[in-house]
This record gives C-alpha cells, sequence and structure tokens, in this order.
C-alpha cells in the first residue's frame, strides 16, 4: 500500500488518514476560522472604498420651540366671524434639508485607498493559508511521529518476546545449575526494561494524539483511532528533489512570499497616497431645502412650498501649509516601501533555509537508513547466532544482553531514520507541490 493507504475501517470507531486529520482541520481549527473573519473584515473594507467614490447623500431636519417673554406683537384670528386678539410669546420653527457632496478630485487618495484595501484584502487572504500551511505541517509531523512510536511499539513488543523466552531459558538452566540467580535477574531486568519502553511508547503515542486532537479541535473524551498505512525502506530511499527546484517553485507557491509581495505593492501606493496631500481637493455640493414658523400667517403646505430652495456648488480647497504632515506622510511611506521590500528578501531568505533543512535531513536520513539496514542485519544475524550459543551454554549472559542491546539500538537507528526521511520527503513535496495529500 502507498503512504496514504487506510489499513481497514470499523463499525464503532472511524479510522483517521492524514487526509481526514487535514481535512477536518481545514473546516474546524479554530486559528483558521479567526483567520477567514479577518478575510471577511478585509473584504468590508474594499466595499467601503468602494462605495467612498460615490456622493454622499443625507437629509435632516430640526424641531425647535423659541420663547420671546417681551414679545409685544399681537396675533389675530378669526372664530365664527369673531376676531380674537392674543399675544404669543412662544412659536416652533421647522427646517428640512437634503444634502449632497461628491469628491470630484482630491488627489486620487480615494482610489488610492481602494486599491490598497483590496490588496489588503488579498494579503489578509494568504495569510489565512499561510495559517493553513501551519496547521497542515503540524498535522503531519504528529502524524509521522504516532507512525514512527507506532512500529516502535512492534518492534519493543518483539523485543519482549525474546526477553520473556530468555528468561525461560535462564529459569530452566538455573534449575540444573547452568546458571545463577544473578544471571537470571539480568535477564529478568532486561525483560522489566522492555516492558518498560512499551509503556513509554505507547504514552508518547498518547500525547501525540491528544496533540493531533487540539489541532482538529476535537474534544479530548472523543475516541481517535488512526489508520496507520504501509511504509517501506523503499519509499523512504525514494529520489529527492533538487533543492534549487523546490526552491523556485516554492517561490511561485507559497503564500507567505505572494504576502509580502502585495505588501511591497501596497507600500508603493502608499508614498503615491501620501503624495496625494499636496493636491487640492474639488468638491461638488448641493442640496434642496424649506423651513416653517408658527408665527407665519401662511399655513403649513405654504410655507414649505414658498421657502423652498434649491443650491449647487464647487468647493476648492488648496493646502498651502500644513505643519509639515504631508512631507512627515511621504517619508514614513517610504521608509514603510523600504520595510516592505527588506521583510521580503528576509522571507525569501527565511524560505530557503526551511527548504535546505529539509533537504538535508532528507538526504542525511537516506545515508543513515542504508547504514541501518545493514547494520540491523548484521545485528539480527549475530544475535541469533548468540542466542543459539547461549541456549547451548556457549556463550554467557553478558554477551547476550549485549548483543541484544546492539539489535535494539540498529532497530531503532533503522526506525528513526525511515521516519525522519518520510517526513523530510512529505515537506519537500509540500513546498514544491503545495499540497500533503496525494
Amino acid at each position: 500500500m502507498g503512504w496514504m493507504a487506510v489499513t481497514g475501517m470499523t463499525a464503532q470507531e472511524k479510522q483517521w488518514t492524514l487526509e481526514d486529520c487535514i481535512g477536518y482541520a481545514m473546516e474546524n481549527n479554530i486559528t483558521l476560522k479567526k483567520a477567514r473573519l479577518s478575510v471577511q473584515s478585509a473584504e468590508e473594507d474594499v466595499k467601503e472604498a468602494r462605495a467612498g467614490l460615490l456622493p454622499s447623500l443625507s437629509a435632516s431636519t430640526n424641531q425647535s420651540v423659541g420663547y420671546r417673554p417681551w414679545q409685544n406683537t399681537n396675533v389675530m384670528t378669526v372664530t365664527n366671524g369673531q376676531v380674537d386678539t392674543k399675544e404669543s410669546k412662544t412659536y416652533y420653527s421647522g427646517s428640512y434639508g437634503i444634502n449632497a457632496q461628491w469628491t470630484l478630485w482630491n488627489g486620487n487618495r480615494n482610489r488610492y485607498t481602494l486599491r490598497k484595501n483590496k490588496l489588503t484584502a488579498e494579503q489578509n487572504e494568504l495569510e489565512a493559508q499561510v495559517a493553513a500551511n501551519s496547521i497542515q505541517e503540524q498535522i503531519t509531523q504528529l502524524y509521522v511521529q504516532i507512525l514512527y512510536l507506532t512500529e516502535a511499539v512492534k518492534v519493543n513488543e518483539q523485543s519482549l518476546e525474546t526477553s520473556r523466552k530468555n528468561e525461560e531459558r535462564g529459569q530452566q538452566m538455573l534449575e540444573v545449575g547452568k546458571l545463577s540467580k544473578a544471571d537470571v535477574a539480568q535477564l529478568t531486568a532486561q525483560r522489566a526494561t522492555d516492558e518498560y519502553n512499551i509503556v513509554q511508547a505507547r504514552a508518547n503515542i498518547f500525547k501525540y494524539t491528544q496533540q493531533l486532537k487540539h489541532l482538529l479541535e476535537l474534544d479530548h473524551s472523543i475516541p481517535f483511532s488512526m489508520a496507520i498505512p504501509e511504509t517501506t525502506d523503499e519509499q523512504a530511499l525514494s529520489d529527492i528533489p533538487a533543492l534549487q527546484t523546490v526552491y523556485e517553485q516554492a517561490l511561485t507557491l507559497r503564500p507567505e512570499i505572494k504576502s509580502h509581495e502585495i505588501a511591497v505593492k501596497s507600500s508603493e501606493l502608499g508614498v503615491k497616497q501620501a503624495k496625494a496631500g499636496y493636491s487640492p481637493t474639488l468638491n461638488l455640493t448641493g442640496g434642496l431645502g424649506t423651513s416653517t414658523n408658527s408665527r407665519s400667517d401662511d399655513g403649513w403646505g405654504e410655507q414649505m412650498k414658498l421657502d423652498f430652495d434649491m443650491s449647487a456648488g464647487l468647493s476648492v480647497s488648496i493646502p498651502i501649509f500644513d505643519q509639515r504632515q504631508t512631507k512627515t506622510s511621504i517619508r514614513k511611506a517610504r521608509i514603510q516601501q523600504q520595510q516592505a521590500i527588506l521583510d521580503l528578501e528576509d522571507e525569501q531568505e527565511e524560505l530557503y533555509e526551511t527548504i535546505e533543512n529539509y533537504w538535508l535531513d532528507a538526504e542525511t536520513s537516506q545515508q543513515k537508513l542504508r547504514a541501518a539496514i545493514v547494520s540491523e542485519e548484521s545485528e539480527k544475524t549475530s544475535f541469533d547466532l548468540l542466542q543459539e550459543q547461549f541456549n547451548l551454554g556457549l556463550k554467557n549472559i553478558v554477551e547476550l544482553l549485549q548483543g541484544k542491546d546492539k539489535l535494539i539500538s540498529a532497530q531503532q537507528d533503522r526506525l528513526e531514520s525511515k521516519y525522519q526521511t518520510l517526513l523530510a520527503l512529505k515537506m519537500l513535496k509540500f513546498y514544491q507541490e503545495g499540497t500533503l495529500l496525494p
């Protein structure tokens, strides 16, 4: 089976593959959800900036009550043919208006703002992809670590089985006087050590599994079982892609590089936006309005008609002296531009260093794996011979345990180098192709 093959499914519990883990995390990880909210917020800023190119329109009204305590003017009203005269010191007034304003020119600051907001939205989307990539890398590292420990448990179980047989054989040899109690105690200690190693490996599997569940945002009480694919030495010994090839392709794919490239473009717009502070601002204004007053002899409708007016105009604002604000803004914008360029270069160097480390890990681990394969086969042959000689009483307990320690060490070296190589190859593929999945 291949790297992503699934060993099986049970009716009670799902077997999680690497693909399952990554897919679930992309939907449920809280860090990614927050990143997507930032994208939505940036999109709203784009809509606002786009609307800023349009005229603004507002309606207003004002209702007020006035009081003139020394007013001597009388107000006469006719009721049923009789003229009533009264002195009114309280009056009511109202005004109604609709006003519009459209910025015709402000040095293109509003358009620069729109373009910058669009770039910011793209940048936030890329930052969300950076977060997604980081989580995928963490998941893969934990996944491979669990695979390594799972296979290590199997090796330790085989070692434990051998230790038990040796202990049983030692007891038999003790009964016939061929071994001392001290020798049997060493065999018992070896068996206990193998049991401890299994417990420790299983505890580490649980620890890394809990970390993986945390990335997936799964409750710790929920059962979680991984599908264990078959991994072979041939997979780990596959061809390693050229370092420069991986780096050149990563430059065109990695979202962190694209994000910094956009930051450079945004900084260029920031300089232009700051320079627009020297430009005049031209606004087109217009309005409709009317008013009413309770002191008028005319009715409310008549007042609304007679006091109605319309206006339109142009306003120009020319900056002459702004206390160095524009000059300071330009210089700061240029500093930010240089900072963005340096950040891009730094990110490119960091990317190369990361890929180089994975490439070196792959090269070194493959060499270790080739040596470990030979070493394990040699130690296995040697230990099998020691085992036979020990059973015949030709080798002592010290030689047997030394041979077993060498075999265990060779097996661990082989496992470790194999999974280090598999992880490095997986990461190189990720940086070269942009995906961890087949």
